[in-house]
């Protein structure tokens, strides 16, 4: 079934867009969960409230692109879990470490959110990416939207970790400067 008619289900209240989504979506959404908590029972539970966060979500939300959509509900899903659970019980703090590598460059939640307008930063961000050639982007966007491992990356892509870790590396560096042209303050 194509996304549009899903999302159709969706805004008719059918049950069926649920079933269609999991059929369809399920296995990406639980991937994305589990890169996040590495644990299955918390991945599913994250892939089970998404279908239920689309269902309240739509109507109003009509997405263009409903797996980049569900994505990020259970991307946003799990990192909420993540914040409740203890990283060095769940995925030997996987996760911390993705993310404390980019705050480097961005900052910590809270300075980002004091400091700047995140649309602004999202848009400048995305600027930044399209720039890039498309193995980077692809090696950036696993790494911190999907927060796959270095090792994962590198056996998906037929790389050495150590070209992931470099690639991740300079592309940070090359955010850094990018944002400090843009104005922001690092």
């Amino acid at each position: 079934m194509e996304d549009v008619e899903i999302v159709e289900l969706y805004w008719q209240r059918n049950e069926e867009a649920i079933r269609e989504s999991d059929r369809k979506y399920g296995k990406y959404c639980f991937k994305i969960a589990h890169n996040v908590l590495f644990d299955r029972s918390d991945s599913e539970e994250c892939v089970s409230d998404t279908w239920i966060k689309a269902w309240g979500s739509m109507p109003p939300n009509r997405p263009e692109r409903l797996g980049a959509y569900l994505g990020r509900i259970t991307r946003n899903l799990a990192l909420n879990m993540y914040e409740k659970l203890t990283a060095e019980k769940r995925g030997a703090g996987e996760t911390a470490v993705a993310l404390d590598e980019l705050s480097e460059v961005i900052g910590r939640e809270s300075d980002v959110e004091a400091n700047v307008d995140l649309t602004l930063l999202k848009d400048s961000i995305n600027a930044f990416l399209r720039r890039l050639d498309k193995e980077t982007r692809i090696i950036f966007v696993r790494r911190y939207y999907y927060l796959a491992t270095v090792k994962e990356i590198a056996a998906g892509m037929h790389l050495s970790d150590s070209k992931v870790k470099m690639t991740l590396l300079r592309t940070r560096e090359k955010l850094r400067v990018w944002l400090q042209e843009e104005g922001y303050e690092i």
